[in-house]
């Protein structure tokens, strides 16, 4: 059964439009299936009569009758064409290293199945309908961590995807058992293709990868912002803060949409706090509060708004068609241009690592101030029960402070660092698969710190008794009491108790906890 004849009620249909972030996350985290659109199979055939035209004609043309890259000057005679595109695909299957994530294959593969379905690339339907079977079927190519420089795109990944079309390399299928491509796809009555006239080059000429990992980061980080607000709220909470500052007329004398929106969201995560109340009569002599509870918005509000910057570019970049040569088949015609360098999708995935460690910088210092009796306003040091008997959140503090180390260093550009390649024909290119791989680390250690976060503020807060938090905030303590996280007693075993924040975070059950009690956060 090919993926054009399967039901189509649950899939992501490709060439009606764009793809949309949503069709990203469906294909590559939840395996929905694919079909391509009527329109666009035609589309895809009207640009494929161009190639064969001028594959039948004596001109020369890039990646129809040529060599590659620096070979570009050698003239391939027809009868050599065939292998032209394989051994193009073979060897530039020359990726390295760890296997990467599964939903990072099948975005770059529904990525590039969306340029495709242009009809700009040339390739033949079925080579694009296999593409799409591949994706329905849950065949997932073995990419390796290294091999990008992101320009010609994302070359080495998309060519082990490419070798998967042509029966060779290996792949997962949909148990996630390794085999290889032949047996996979004779097990899902799918065939191989003999790549034809430009199909090899318009395969893995695309800036799919990067682009993918920018797809799922947005993703998460959209999640991760909102959890930092709930988070911070705790700490301010739980630190004897004050919720004034949050003010919408103080945040409007600094007109920054992202900062007025989580500003917004700590007004309504801090209402009816008994704790917040508690602190708020005359007799209060504390002025203001560090700059870590205080400029909570400022710092997550930049943050969100450099996300919403790269979710802006990423759109631009869903809507594109990126290959070298480009098919105009309107006008009959292909031409070289420079569309796959990675430099705009790049540049957002540099800033995104960099926001990303800023926001983690600022709650690590939160959960700080928590552990230090001098400035924890009345807390036991560390949080501990018995302190010197125990340590309570003392490491817990240190693990964050390692990660957050670590994101500092991810935070360093990859997109300035062009190494040339093809013998100087590449000479500039954008890195920009480095830096999504590297993003991905970056919104890992970003979770882990949040999570080390909300877990000791919901400790705090317990130890603040009899006063009660906000009901938003007591939402997220009940979360944690319920998921195996024990409140304030001796030294017991951390870890787990960290991987049970982790994953809540990361679920964004946290988040719904609290949108539970006051609704929707921004």
């Amino acid at each position: 059964m090919t993926a054009s004849s399967r039901p189509a009620l649950d899939a992501v249909v490709v060439g009606t439009g764009p793809v949309s972030f949503a069709d990203v996350v469906a294909v590559a985290r939840g395996g929905a299936p694919v079909v391509i659109g009527e329109d666009a199979l035609t589309a895809i055939d009207r640009a494929r009569a161009v190639i064969e035209e001028l594959a039948a004609g004596a001109t020369p043309a890039y990646g129809v009758s040529t060599g590659f890259g620096a070979l570009a000057t050698r003239h391939i005679p027809t009868e050599m064409r065939a292998q032209l595109q394989r051994s193009l695909v073979r060897s530039h299957a020359a990726g390295s290293g760890p296997e990467v994530e599964r939903e990072v294959t099948r975005a770059l593969m529904l990525l590039r199945l969306s340029t495709l379905a242009t009809g700009h690339t040339g390739v033949r339907r079925e080579t694009a309908q296999l593409l799409a079977g591949l994706l329905t079927h849950g065949i997932t190519p073995v990419v390796h961590e290294h091999g990008s420089l992101g320009c010609s795109g994302d070359l080495a990944p998309l060519s082990h995807c490419a070798l998967a079309l042509m029966g060779e390399g290996p792949v997962r299928d949909a148990s996630g058992a390794l085999v290889d491509a032949a047996t996979a796809l004779a097990a899902v009555g799918l065939e191989p293709v003999e790549l034809a006239a430009k199909e090899g080059l318009a395969l893995i000429n695309g800036t799919d990868g990067m682009l993918g990992m920018l797809v799922l980061a947005i993703e998460d980080l959209r999640r991760l912002l909102r959890t930092a607000d709930v988070a911070a709220a705790m700490s301010v909470e739980g630190q004897l803060g004050t919720d004034r500052v949050f003010a919408a007329e103080l945040q409007a004398l600094r007109p920054h949409p992202g900062q007025a929106a989580s500003a917004a969201n700590l007004v309504r995560l801090l209402a009816d706090s008994g704790v917040v109340a508690s602190h708020r009569g005359p007799d209060c002599n504390r002025v203001q509060d560090a700059y870590s509870l205080r400029c909570a918005p400022q710092v997550h509000g930049a943050a969100r708004d450099t996300l919403e910057h790269a979710a802006t570019v990423a759109g631009r970049e869903l809507c594109a068609a990126v290959d070298n040569p480009v098919v105009l088949p309107d006008e009959g015609r292909v031409e070289s241009n420079g569309n796959f360098h990675g430099a705009p999708v790049g540049y957002v995935l540099d800033f995104l690592a960099i926001a990303a460690a800023d926001v983690a910088s600022m709650s690590e210092r939160r959960t700080d101030r928590f552990l230090d009796r001098n400035r924890s306003h009345g807390l036991p040091p560390f949080l501990a029960d018995d302190p010197g008997v125990d340590s309570g959140h003392m490491i817990a503090q240190y693990t964050q402070a390692a990660i957050v180390s670590e994101l500092k260093r991810l935070a360093v550009p990859a997109s300035v660092d062009s190494i040339p390649s093809s013998a100087m024909q590449e000479d500039h290119v954008s890195m920009g698969w480095s830096a999504a791989r590297k993003l991905r680390h970056s919104v890992d250690g970003l979770t882990r710190v949040v999570a080390v976060e909300v877990l000791t503020a919901a400790r705090a807060l317990d130890l603040r008794a009899p006063l009660v938090p906000s009901p938003a905030t007591a939402a997220v303590v009940a979360l944690l009491r319920s998921s195996g996280v024990a409140g304030p007693g001796p030294d017991r075993h951390l870890a787990p108790e960290i991987e049970a924040a982790v994953t809540l975070v990361a679920s964004g059950a946290v988040v719904t906890a609290v949108e539970e009690v006051i609704g929707e956060l921004q």
